[in-house]
């Protein structure tokens, strides 16, 4: 499957909070395309992570990713997976995050895939 400009027009942003298990799975449901970017690993933390979050949380998502990627690679990436969540969401990898919280955010990341 190819990923077409015409996949990423919209973002459906509606007021549905989604759990934990319903990210996981759309998540996995797009596995095949989230690869095309390069993807090697995904995971979710934060509050859908938790099933904390309220219709005002954004999903927190960490990546890896197989071979270094450029900044508009990153982005497309951030696009589609808003496209396929429905919401916005938060996109870093765990180099990006501060050392101080690193431990803390991948000891609650759930792995996606």
């Amino acid at each position: 499957m190819k990923l077409a400009d015409r996949d990423l027009e919209i973002v459906n942003v509606n007021s549905t909070v989604l759990s934990c298990e319903e990210a996981i799975a759309l998540l996995q449901e797009h596995r095949e395309a989230i690869a095309q970017f390069h993807v090697s690993a995904l995971f979710l933390f934060g509050s859908v992570s938790r099933n904390e979050a309220n219709v005002k949380s954004d999903v927190d998502l960490l990546v890896e990713f197989e071979k270094p990627v450029g900044l508009f690679t990153f982005a497309r990436l951030q696009r589609y997976l808003e496209v396929v969540l429905g919401c916005a969401i938060d996109l870093g990898t765990p180099d990006s995050l501060q050392p101080y919280l690193r431990d803390i955010v991948m000891g609650e990341a759930k792995r996606v895939f």
